[in-house]
């Protein structure tokens, strides 16, 4: 029994003393995060009060930049045009950990009666819009400006590096002719390098404040961009028969494209959209033009089920075409793969989110078909993406303003767990290594 107990204490003490050593670093966690909150709502109304489209958030980086800068953490700017990459090394060797935060606004007038309300124009597709911070990046920068700020005073403590990512532009490029996306430049241009995880959050102002969702695996769907264009014939409304009409062909393709989530997709398995959003044609009641637009969205989960719903479209769409006389001209465009959160990873930090939020806040979510380019730095690392309850308690979710609409609004109480959760995820997932 004595030889029994020689070789146990040491293991004893090794596994005792990591653990508190974790719960130490976690108070500190809470302390600190506590005394800055004030600093993050800050933050945030001030983002939110200046917000600038994909790739132009000057205003934005270089206020990430400075606050970043002292702090102590190396910088890197104009990542990505505008992004910001800073570099946080701890003082005992362990794995590098990316955290993310997107940084652009959206073309929306705010509707919100707020004292930081945006009241910021510009012009998007020739027409004057506001811009506003409708999908909560605003609070997300906020939060990882906090996170930047309390791992930076547990510095010596931390088992590893971390890399604060501020990302331009995951809404997209609102100019002509671009298709850049933020996360994809920013891989490309190397940020990723030598990290061994990376974490993120979205706010949802669905979700109730003190809410964590979480899923493994596919979590978010990949989005691609779909353009038919029709070809007919064009003919006076009086003689339909000498045309070959582009608007009845494309009211048969859209109605044919439907059969392919009720009759092609195994919906057990994972939900797939094809939606047709936008259709243009003609210019005059009498008039049968000679070509119809049609502009639509797919979203999928797995590479093999969005290869079958694209050979579907391309089939239906041209064949129906075919049967009308008609050609129909099929152009998909590859958008964002799909959010899949790294099951090992994700099934280590579950007791994370538990630990910071408390069992019942913390959700298993069902799939969304929302799309999200945090998966590009997925494909790179392990990756871990959250969503964090923004909706004041009580509230009903099914009547407050979603996301992407003038009157979208988040309940700063929120933005704590938020900077504890990822401040909690990073010291973890070092401490496991």
């Amino acid at each position: 029994m004595d030889m029994i107990k020689k070789h146990l204490l040491p293991v004893f003490l090794f596994f005792g003393g990591t653990v508190c050593a974790q719960s130490s670093l976690h108070q500190e966690i809470d302390d600190q995060a506590a005394f800055i909150e004030h600093k993050v709502i800050e933050w945030r109304r001030d983002i939110h009060e200046n917000p600038e489209l994909g790739n132009q958030e000057t205003r934005t980086a270089q206020l990430i930049a400075t606050h970043l800068r002292s702090l102590g953490v190396e910088v890197e700017e104009n990542i990505a045009v505008t992004g910001v990459v800073g570099l946080l090394k701890g003082g005992h060797p362990g794995p590098t950990v990316a955290i993310r935060a997107d940084m652009d606004a959206l073309p929306v007038t705010e509707r919100n009666d707020l004292p930081f309300k945006s009241t910021k124009k510009t012009i998007y597709n020739d027409q004057e819009v506001g811009v506003m911070h409708a999908c909560g990046h605003d609070t997300h920068v906020a939060i990882l400006m906090g996170v930047a700020e309390v791992l930076s005073s547990i510095k010596d403590d931390l088992q590893g590096t971390v890399k604060f990512i501020f990302q331009p532009a995951e809404e997209g490029v609102f100019e002509e002719g671009v298709t850049s996306w933020g996360a994809k430049q920013m891989v490309e241009e190397g940020v990723m390098q030598g990290v061994d995880a990376v974490f993120g959050l979205h706010i949802n102002s669905q979700t109730e404040v003190g809410n964590i969702k979480y899923r493994s695996g596919p979590a978010m769907a990949a989005v691609d961009n779909l353009k038919l264009t029709v070809n007919g014939r064009q003919a006076h409304g009086a003689y339909p028969w000498s045309s070959v009409d582009p608007i009845v062909t494309s009211s048969q393709i859209i109605n044919a494209l439907q059969t392919i989530i009720s009759r092609n997709v195994n919906i057990t398995e994972n939900p797939a959209i094809v939606t047709i959003g936008s259709i243009h044609g003609g210019v005059r009641q009498n008039i049968i033009p000679e070509k119809v637009e049609m502009l639509g969205t797919i979203r999928t989960y797995g590479t093999s089920q969005q290869a079958l719903i694209h050979q579907r479209i391309t089939e239906i769409a041209t064949k129906t075409g075919e049967a009308a006389g008609a050609r129909v001209d099929v152009k998909i465009d590859k958008i964002y793969p799909a959010t899949i959160n790294d099951p090992e990873l994700t099934e280590k930090m579950v007791n994370t989110l538990k630990h910071v939020a408390g069992d019942e806040h913390v959700i298993y979510h069902d799939p969304i078909t929302g799309a999200e380019d945090f998966s590009y730095f997925q494909q790179e690392a392990p990756g871990l993406f959250i969503f964090l309850g923004g909706m004041p308690k009580g509230a009903d979710p099914t009547k407050v303003a979603a996301h992407h609409t003038p009157d979208f609004f988040i309940d700063e109480s929120g933005l704590l767990l938020g900077v504890r959760a990822l401040s909690y995820l990073t010291i973890d997932y070092m401490q496991m290594q």
